[in-house]
């Protein structure tokens, strides 16, 4: 109808296009996935969930210390990580295990990972996101760069990062749910 297909040899090109974009997903992913293998081989990641979680319960720090301290970890490796899934994907065989030896539930645990996550994805370089708002910041200002983008985000970044996990908390210090059946503890 729009005319970009004129004969058959076009069909496999284009299809070759649509796979070419998916080319650094499936990379991406690839690094992952032998990541986890190799923790999965070595069982390095239960050992560091187990020292972990035996670390952190020896020294008493559980409750609103550790969420903090979660969300802001999460906040620090967000600036430096592309995608949220990947620094899931990463995160997921150590925390989840780490934090359901001291009986956080885990979906609570990826609640805490959202937060950091999404606060800080504006501020983030590596971001996608990040290279469009700066386009469509300098169709307006075409002098304005990065660490122009950086210094008006960064209060709104924080403002988000202080009022969701706050919200959090007070969320979790009323005792609701965060979901159907699951609170901060395992049951």
């Amino acid at each position: 109808a729009v005319g970009k297909i004129k004969n058959i040899e076009d069909i496999p090109a284009l299809m070759a296009e649509s796979v070419k974009a998916l080319a650094t997903t499936l990379v991406l992913f690839l690094a992952i996935a032998q990541f986890i293998a190799y923790f999965k081989w070595t069982g390095i990641g239960n050992l560091v969930a187990f020292e972990g979680a035996h670390f952190l319960q020896s020294i008493g720090f559980d409750g609103y210390a550790l969420i903090i301290s979660f969300i802001l970890i999460v906040c620090i490796c967000n600036i430096f990580m592309t995608s949220g899934s990947a620094q899931f994907a990463l995160f997921a065989p150590i925390f989840i295990p780490m934090l359901m030896q001291l009986n956080i539930d885990p979906a609570f645990t990826l609640a805490m990972f959202r937060i950091g996550d999404s606060a800080t994805n504006i501020i983030s370089p590596m971001s996608p996101y990040f290279s469009v708002a700066l386009v469509y910041m300098q169709s307006y200002k075409p002098e304005l760069r990065i660490g122009t983008l950086v210094a008006t985000m960064l209060p709104l970044a924080i403002g988000f990062l202080v009022f969701w996990t706050a919200f959090l908390l007070l969320w979790t210090s009323l005792g609701l749910d965060i979901g159907p059946g699951v609170s901060m503890y395992m049951n």
